[in-house]
């Protein structure tokens, strides 16, 4: 500790110390000095979340084509089986790596972490456009979701680089940016796969896009991936590093006389501590589980839903559908982010000053109910007026989704220090990309057995899947009251 403390200094005002050599200190200085949303940090996090997400759900459109053209499946009914397979792929590799990759950014940093995550998104995303056969399919979604380990690390970056008055704010763009992916993901999809079929005049059947018909939409997002990568060396760090120089580890101990950051020696961890018992001391902090636990419930309900609703709209009417094609889906998923983007940016984090993270959630929890269950009766509408209802009720379903994950980033980041809080959220990804790694095979499950029982006397055709969306809702939404979740005390 005598090390520490004979560092030269890069400022020292109202009792807080801030050391040269710490990439963690220069950012607590600059938030001490300027009071203003850091929107620079602002911009990085978004661009960061955004080219993260939108790999997980841009496959959805073509997804059920790649696997027809593989040849794996035997007969047509069997198309949705190995669909299946590749859409949880990404999530199960995710969930194998989440916590190591949040220990590496407690560790040695936010920032690498999220340098190589987004050069995996290029690498592996790439080849997954280029794949032939079903089981390269498998690997380089598995590849991808397993190196890619930016999403857990965003979140503690984003509360590290906010004042607390702009935390909601930060979190907030999380959630946007994620939510936005998922929707234009499949967007950019369904609207850039098979090109020589859609666009004949533009791309031969006799060009790279002709014989690979689901490299471009792949290539696209990998070059704003590469983009993105660059742009990542710009990053501050917010990590405390070490501030003496015979490379032992960090030490926040050093810290505990001078600032006011760390308020016990219970939060004065040392990061050379063992990560076995980082993880206990995690998987003990039930203000933090609790949150986790909730987290995966909502999202077990977002990814059928997404799953779901591509389904519905493109099945045909006299199963309960809307007989769309994939572009009248995209048109949907791009107008739903634009109005996510407008509503979370703007209004969200006023909202959340006002009622609290968990009030905004288990009000947006109980309004998810009607919307979820008015698409059945969205069907029986057609021209202009479907087209209305349909976008304002996918708009309000996507908005209220995203409200709810936010408000519970708000408490897991809240429940843990920051020498912990990279780790934390890796232990969130793994119990929610085990939750999503399931949502689509479930959804696809359900509907196609919602869509055999038209003529059932009880909520007959969709209205039982949607009906079953609602029962999970309802779960999660009693899970937001105590004794299941549990708020860290401060």
């Amino acid at each position: 500790m005598e090390k520490a403390t004979t560092e030269p200094l890069l400022k020292k005002n109202n009792n807080k110390v801030y050391y040269e050599n710490c990439p963690g200190c220069k950012v607590d200085q600059r938030k001490d000095t300027y009071e203003g949303i850091p929107i620079k940090e602002f911009f990085y996090v978004w661009i960061v979340v955004l080219c993260s997400s939108l790999p997980i759900s841009s496959l959805f459109p073509f997804i059920y084509f790649m696997i027809r053209d593989t040849h794996i499946a035997k007969r047509e009914e069997d198309i949705g089986y190995y669909a299946g397979f590749v859409g949880s792929s990404f999530m199960f590799g995710r969930a194998s790596t989440s916590v190591l990759w949040g220990m590496i950014a407690d560790r040695y940093g936010r920032k690498p972490v999220m340098i190589f995550g987004t050069i995996v998104v290029v690498v592996f995303n790439t080849l997954f456009g280029f794949s032939t056969s079903f089981w390269m399919a498998v690997t380089t979604r598995f590849l991808l979701g397993s190196l890619n380990g930016a999403l857990g690390p965003i979140r503690a970056y984003a509360s590290e680089v906010s004042r607390p008055e702009h935390q909601a704010l930060a979190l907030s763009l999380v959630s946007v940016a994620w939510g936005i992916g998922l929707i234009i993901g499949p967007a950019i999809g369904g609207f850039l796969a098979m090109p020589a079929e859609k666009y004949p005049d533009l791309i031969s059947k006799d060009s790279l896009f002709g014989r690979f018909p689901y490299l471009l939409p792949c290539l696209c997002i990998s070059m704003l991936g590469l983009v993105v990568c660059v742009v990542c060396f710009w990053l501050p760090e917010t990590l405390h590093k070490n501030h003496g120089n015979n490379g032992e580890d960090d030490s926040y101990e050093a810290l505990e006389a001078s600032s006011n950051i760390y308020n016990t020696k219970a939060d004065l961890q040392m990061n050379g501590r063992s990560h076995s018992a980082s993880k206990k001391s995690l998987l003990k902090n039930w203000p933090l589980m609790s949150a986790i636990i909730v987290y995966c419930i909502f999202s077990l309900n977002d990814m059928a839903y997404t799953e779901i609703f591509s389904l519905w709209a493109v099945s045909p009417r006299k199963l309960g559908g809307l007989s769309f094609s994939t572009d009248d889906v995209g048109v949907v998923l791009a107008i739903s982010g634009a109005g996510l983007f407008t509503f979370q940016t703007l209004l969200y984090p006023r909202v959340e000053r006002l009622l609290g993270p968990i009030m905004v959630s288990r009000i947006t929890a109980i309004l998810t109910i009607p919307v979820q269950q008015s698409f059945p009766f969205i069907a029986m509408l057609s021209g202009i007026s479907l087209s209305i209802v349909l976008n304002i009720t996918s708009i309000l379903k996507n908005l209220f989704s995203v409200c709810i994950v936010t408000g519970l980033f708000v408490l897991q980041n809240g429940a843990v220090d920051q020498d912990q809080r990279g780790a934390a959220n890796g232990i969130a990804m793994t119990g929610v990309s085990l939750f999503k790694a399931f949502g689509p095979a479930m959804g696809g499950i359900l509907f196609s057995w919602s869509q055999k029982r038209q003529n059932a006397s009880f909520l007959p055709g969709s209205q039982m899947i949607f009906f079953i969306l609602n029962v999970i809702t309802v779960v999660g939404l009693i899970t937001t009251y105590e004794p299941f979740l549990v708020v860290r005390a401060h």
